[in-house]
């Protein structure tokens, strides 16, 4: 009777599949974060948009509220764009879809939903408790 060997990394055709996910999503987190550093850019200067009717009728915090919520927004997305990176460089080394933790592998479907995780669901909840 053979032994089931547990599997210790995703194979080459599967990291393929995580990596064609990770650029999807690489692609629209650095679109988001564009539209929102365009945003702050354009919010506070002193061009003739602002005199546009869109701008009639907003009064100043209003105006700087959205620029805090586009800088936190901005910042997020960021993070998450480094984050993305950060898991295409384990896709090449090899060591994408393992946890950090435990040193076993995260499941497809948190990798598909969370592509840039590096714990498993059991190593974040357990996690979780020590905070």
């Amino acid at each position: 009777m053979e032994k089931m060997v547990e599997k210790t990394r995703y194979s080459d055709e599967e990291l393929q599949e995580f990596k064609k996910i990770i650029l999807e999503k690489l692609e629209m987190a650095r679109e988001s974060y564009t539209m929102y550093m365009s945003v702050l850019t354009h919010s506070g200067d002193n061009s003739d948009e602002d005199t546009s009717p869109v701008y009639k009728g907003i009064d100043d915090g209003t105006i700087d509220m959205s620029r805090e919520e586009a800088a936190r927004l901005a910042q997020r997305q960021l993070k998450f764009i480094r984050n993305l990176e950060k898991a295409l460089i384990r896709i090449e080394n090899k060591t994408y879809g393992i946890c950090r933790k435990t040193g076993k592998l995260i499941s497809k479907e948190r990798l598909r939903i969370v592509p840039h995780a590096t714990l498993s669901i059991e190593a974040k909840l357990s996690r979780e408790g020590e905070d």
